[in-house]
């Protein structure tokens, strides 16, 4: 490129005081202070430099003055091939060393007809590649981008701005059944601004849509304890790609909220550090004085899920909530309330549920209710739509009530009286049926036993029984 296109400021400052320190020698002629022979006298330089660089001056004031660096200036006189032939050996070997690689080249010389490059030369040939190149080629694209590429870090400039999302398999095992253990997984959503909690959601499965979907609930609706004070609906819900983020779902979900969703780079996580470290607070400070915390081995004793469910939310609200965080120098409490502004909430919670809280299942209207979980739901209003299908939507946490749609519209809710006084889940009932199947096999297997008994007991004492018998009894032959 020309070097009068490039701006002034560009160049190194070496260069640039160079050239002030031509116009310095010119500038009594400039002036009309002195005579370009005075001048020449004065500098010992010869009159056809000092008029180049007048002429130069007067055209491109001090640009002109620039020294217009060489062309072969660190460039490497060996022949294309040899050179190409070199840098393929640098990027292929990481460890191998340059005098290594400079004996394969005469060889590689040797035997093509071309001039072999000298020791100094290969090595200037390793130290004008770039270090991006050699640390693509050496290390992969994921140690190149964790190095060289620009990170955006979302930062919130206040609470609500910005919510995190993410999942994590906890390091620890809890007691699911009867000689039964399962990991459970964490759902954790994260103010960015404050680092508060607002919602979390632990389960036994992997993560799905609908376990985003109920500890944003949480994270919206306003909660009872003072402790956890954070609620609202997010300006940016910023999440990763897993399928449960970029569900239909959760996309109908952001558009009934007017709430924007954000994704994190494919395979590239590094914008979500705030979240992952939250996780690591947790390993740290909770799960590592539990017992069942696998990196110190399996204890017989262990906890069930609705108790670990209860220590995770004790240490979000009384102990992570409270604790002066290491990189805001405040608790996430105060921050999140030191705006005291006034969360975004939807006009109406019951929609809130039916849109994030509620799994939506097909079911028939019998005469006598819906039947659902092996619950009868009931309410006057189903008396006109028996026979008919419909559609229920349910809180997976809580099976006591239920809400009924008949072509797109709400009906009715219907309530199951049998446990309309308990808040009981759909692992509850499933739960209740593995222990019911189980004491009915046991009871089975008891009344086979007995039946097996009996049958014995009878060939016994039929083979006891002698022919020339006195009884009465008549006996057939397949009695």
């Amino acid at each position: 490129m020309n070097k009068y296109k490039i701006p002034l400021t560009a160049y190194p400052e070496q260069v640039r005081e160079l050239a002030v320190h031509r116009y310095k020698v010119i500038e009594p002629y400039l002036l009309h202070e002195k005579t370009c022979k005075h001048i020449i006298e004065e500098t010992g330089l010869s009159e056809r430099t000092i008029w180049y660089w007048i002429s130069q001056y007067r055209m491109d004031g001090l640009k002109g003055l620039l020294r217009e660096p060489r062309k072969d200036k660190g460039s490497i006189r060996v022949a294309r091939e040899v050179k190409e032939q070199t840098t393929k050996l640098l990027l292929q070997h990481k460890k191998r060393s340059i005098a290594s690689i400079h004996r394969e080249m005469c060889t590689f010389c040797g035997l093509n007809n071309f001039a072999a490059p000298s020791y100094h030369q290969v090595y200037a040939i390793s130290k004008n590649l770039s270090p991006r190149l050699k640390k693509l080629a050496h290390d992969g694209m994921k140690s190149y981008q964790n190095k060289y590429d620009i990170v955006y870090r979302r930062e919130a400039s206040h609470p609500n701005e910005i919510w995190q999302a993410d999942h994590t398999l906890l390091d620890i095992v809890v007691a699911t059944g009867p000689n039964k253990q399962g990991r459970p997984w964490l759902t954790i959503i994260m103010d960015d601004y404050s680092r508060s909690i607002a919602g979390y959601y632990l389960s036994l499965k992997a993560p799905s849509s609908i376990q985003t979907a109920l500890a944003l609930y949480q994270a919206i609706k306003p909660k009872e304890k003072k402790q956890w004070a954070i609620n609202g609906i997010p300006e940016k819900f910023y999440t990763d790609h897993g399928s449960d983020f970029v569900s239909k779902h959760m996309e109908q979900v952001a558009i009934d909220l007017k709430m924007n969703l954000l994704f994190s780079k494919v395979g590239v996580p590094r914008g979500r550090g705030k979240i992952e470290r939250f996780f690591l607070t947790v390993n740290q400070m909770l799960l590592q004085e539990l017992p069942g915390y696998i990196p110190a081995g399996q204890q017989k004793q262990l906890l069930t899920y609705k108790e670990l469910d209860s220590k995770i939310e004790h240490f979000i609200t009384e102990v992570y909530h409270q604790k002066v965080h290491g990189t805001i120098k405040e608790t996430p409490l105060a921050l999140w309330n030191e705006g005291q502004f006034l969360p975004n909430l939807p006009e109406n919670m019951e929609d809130l549920a039916l849109l994030l809280l509620h799994v939506a299942k097909t079911r028939k209207v019998h005469s006598d209710g819906i039947y659902f979980q092996g619950l009868k739901y009931m309410n006057t209003n189903l008396a006109a739509y028996v026979n008919e299908s419909v559609i229920i939507r349910y809180n997976p946490r809580d099976l006591a009530e239920i809400k009924v749609f008949y072509q797109d519209q709400f009906l009715c809710s219907a309530i199951a009286d049998e446990i309309s006084s308990y808040k009981i889940s759909v692992d509850d009932i499933s739960k209740a049926r593995r222990k019911l199947s189980t004491a009915l096999k046991q009871e089975l297997q008891f009344h086979k036993t007995v039946s097996e008994e009996a049958i014995q007991l009878s060939q016994r004492t039929e083979e006891l029984t002698p022919v020339n018998s006195t009884s009465k009894l008549k006996r057939y032959t397949h009695e």
